[in-house]
């Protein structure tokens, strides 16, 4: 943490921060003004639930609190590594298994090419955001702005929980990874606590470890950790193109006999579970505040990205096909005992390379993403200021890096995988199903220039469209098999489409790069989002009402008053400088 003297002048004690790091708004300042302001909860929650930001106040005021500026230092080519690095982490050689031997069979490979669509729909939403937010705060900005703070605050929370789970899971992945390159138990690298309960028993120093290490990276230089991304990478897309070479010699084309043995449900079922392999790009959005071209650079890197994966994906399981009939597939894993099952064991120990360097680049990005959500989300006082503090040597959020690893590091000292895989992914689809409404929203929405009519008839449209994704997504889930229920709400969807893209005028043209096709492009991202959230377990929608419930009472206690004093004070600093501009200018017109 970075210390120096306080406001009065006096220096910070201990580890360098003081209460003004932590609390330094108004509202906190005594017992007495705390007091009053929770008797003001009611107006102020009215005030902040209604509250949007605006695109000036994101690029500006509200970045201008970190103090310091991130170097921008990035380009299109980094953008595409740090994407694939993202995205192609152990996914590929997990999840594989499961879709094509329990759901999909053969045509695993149009299962990964419909989860990888609907992927590249959201990251063209993505693009046109961050090119013209190029912020820190990534959907957290582009929510604040579209949709308003309250739903930001919400969606944010949610998402920087699933980035700790995530770097968790993943670190201690690694572990077990590296256990199979010594042929050990993956529990045998780790320490058994007899007194803890039994999911919480095995330690994992090493994944403690491997998260620090990936934390100093992360805080010493962007464009270090983007070379070290890019070189690990590289090393992970040779292990695949080896998988591939090595696994096409020995091809049999009879297994793709029985394409689709449980027909069109089948593929979906697998496509959504599938979905999750493409899941990372979110975070690489957040590095648009250190793109040197946001214009040229991040479409490139954003899209190409996508469709380097989506190709990789598609090629990668139809050879997992050619090897080994998918109802002979290993769920756990596919890709080294399918090798092992045409004479190849050696290969095992280069699949658990490639797997251990893509979970390490992965990791790297992961922690880059959070510790830029936590900045922005810093800046806007809905967290501890002293997070939104960009290193002065290295440019870098080094206050936010450090104590989301030490939350990736706890949980996964800690918390088996069994218990981390339970609280995955509900959250990531509900930011991409916000983000394309938050779109259409700034297309088609403008404050103070829609007319009050155009505004009634985006409103309606806007809630047909959700509410006939939301009803298409229950009836899939339910397990009906009829055509009825669909001949119903996909209409419903197409009319309420085509009545925003004829009836509403278009309200904001992109300055620089938009998303083609809108709404239909926006609007397909929503519902297809919508759609395979009906296949996420229970447990995570139990786990999002309960993180919810936590972050509103910290909402409601804290964050609400601290977000509404920063607010305030922004407010009465433009109007000053706003009058000081008019007093000015009016003194030089009476001097001429």
């Amino acid at each position: 943490m970075e210390g120096g003297e306080n406001e009065n002048g006096g220096k910070k004690r201990g580890c360098g921060c003081s209460k003004q790091d932590f609390l330094p708004e108004e509202s906190f300042q005594s017992c007495r003004s705390y007091l009053n302001a929770l008797c003001n909860t009611k107006s102020r929650l009215r005030d902040r639930l209604l509250a949007r930001s605006a695109d000036h106040m994101e690029l500006h005021e509200i970045r201008g609190r970190s103090q310091h500026e991130m170097k921008k230092r990035l380009n299109w080519w980094d953008i595409i590594w740090f994407g694939i690095g993202a995205v192609m982490g152990s996914g590929i050689f997990v999840l594989t298994g499961e879709a094509a031997r329990n759901h999909s069979g053969p045509a695993v490979v149009v299962s990964y090419l419909i989860s990888g669509m609907t992927a590249l729909l959201s990251v063209l939403c993505y693009t046109e955001f961050c090119v013209e937010l190029p912020v820190a705060g990534g959907s957290f900005t582009y929510l604040r702005v579209e949709l308003g703070d309250f739903v930001a605050y919400i969606a944010a929370g949610n998402i920087l929980f699933e980035y700790v789970v995530a770097g968790a899971s993943v670190a201690r992945s690694w572990t077990s990874y590296l256990a199979t390159l010594f042929n050990h138990d993956p529990n045998s690298f780790r320490f058994h606590a007899s007194s803890f309960p039994e999911d919480y028993s095995h330690l994992d120093p090493i994944a403690a470890v491997v998260s620090l290490l990936i934390c100093i990276a992360a805080c010493m230089s962007t464009k270090g950790s983007s070379r070290f991304n890019s070189i690990a990478t590289i090393v992970h897309l040779l292990v695949l193109l080896f998988i591939l070479i090595v696994g096409l010699t020995k091809a049999n084309p009879q297994h793709f006999s029985n394409f689709a043995p449980n027909g069109i449900r089948g593929i979906l079922k697998a496509s959504s579970i599938l979905f999750f392999a493409y899941v990372g790009f979110d975070g690489v959005a957040t590095l648009g505040e250190e793109v040197k071209n946001p214009g040229r650079d991040i479409p490139i890197g954003l899209i190409g990205s996508m469709l380097i994966i989506i190709l990789l994906y598609c090629l990668l399981s139809a050879t997992l096909i050619l090897i080994q009939p998918y109802y002979q597939i290993d769920v756990n894993a596919p890709f080294t005992l399918a090798f092992q099952a045409i004479g190849l064991k050696w290969a095992k120990y280069i699949v658990a390379l490639g797997a251990l360097k893509g979970m390490t680049t992965v990791l790297l990005a992961n922690i880059l993403g959070q510790a830029r959500y936590f900045t922005h989300i810093g800046r806007t006082h809905l967290a501890p200021p002293f997070l939104a503090t960009i290193n002065e040597k290295t440019r870098t959020p080094v206050n936010a890096t450090v104590v989301m690893t030490l939350l990736n590091s706890i949980v996964g000292f800690f918390t088996s995988l069994d218990v981390l895989a339970n609280l995955l992914s509900l959250t990531t689809l509900l930011i991409f199903s916000l983000v394309a409404l938050a779109l259409l929203v700034r297309r088609y929405y403008v404050g103070g220039e829609t007319t009050s009519s155009n505004r009634n008839k985006l409103i309606l449209f806007l809630m047909l469209m959700v509410g006939s994704s939301i009803a298409t997504a229950v009836y899939w889930a339910i397990g009906k098999n009829g055509w009825i229920g669909y001949a119903v709400t996909v209409p419903i969807w197409f009319i309420a489409t085509l009545g925003l893209n004829l009836m509403v005028k278009e309200a904001k043209k992109p300055k620089l790069w938009g998303v083609p096709l809108v709404p239909w492009l926006p609007s397909a991202s929503f519902a297809t989002n919508v759609f395979i959230m009906a296949s996420v377990d229970g447990a995570s929608y139990v786990r999002f009402g309960i993180w919810t419930l936590l972050l509103l009472v910290y909402y409601v206690f804290i964050a609400l008053h601290a977000s509404y004093d920063a607010a305030k004070e922004t407010t009465d600093t433009t109007s000053a400088a706003t009058a000081t501009c008019l007093e000015d200018g009016g003194a030089s017109q009476l001097h001429h």
